[in-house]
């Protein structure tokens, strides 16, 4: 099974899903002119991935901003991840925040009060922009 590795853009985050170590990573901005299309890729790897899977999967997310659009996608990754959980394999979720960003720490527990996945909080300190 290949990576998944998308440039992020002004609009859209930095992916990189790697099936060899079990990382996954979401960085940036998630505002796409259409979310579902964007994020249709990624939920398709996710599922394959899920057929097999590491004994250790970890996704990192970290985004500075996204849309209603984005975080019902999101909340798809997260129910694809949910069944490599439910098949006896390991899933962590490390949702990054920055130390000023009540919003992102808020929406990180928002979905892990509805997954059942364990999630890490993480706060990262400021950076300049990037």
């Amino acid at each position: 099974m290949e990576a998944l590795l998308l440039e992020g853009t002004p609009k859209t985050p930095h992916v990189h899903f790697d099936p060899t170590t079990g990382r996954l990573e979401l960085k940036g901005r998630s505002i796409p002119e259409n979310s579902i299309d964007y994020y249709k890729p990624l939920i398709t790897w996710v599922d394959r991935y899920a057929r097999e899977p590491r004994p250790s999967t970890v996704l990192h997310i970290q985004l500075e901003y996204f849309n209603t659009s984005s975080s019902k996608c999101i909340l798809d990754l997260f129910k694809k991840l949910e069944v490599v959980r439910t098949s006896g394999n390991e899933v962590v979720v490390n949702w990054h925040y920055e130390e000023d960003d009540e919003d992102m720490l808020e929406a990180g527990e928002d979905y892990q009060a509805i997954i059942n996945i364990p999630f890490k909080m993480i706060q990262i300190e400021e950076v300049d922009g990037h």
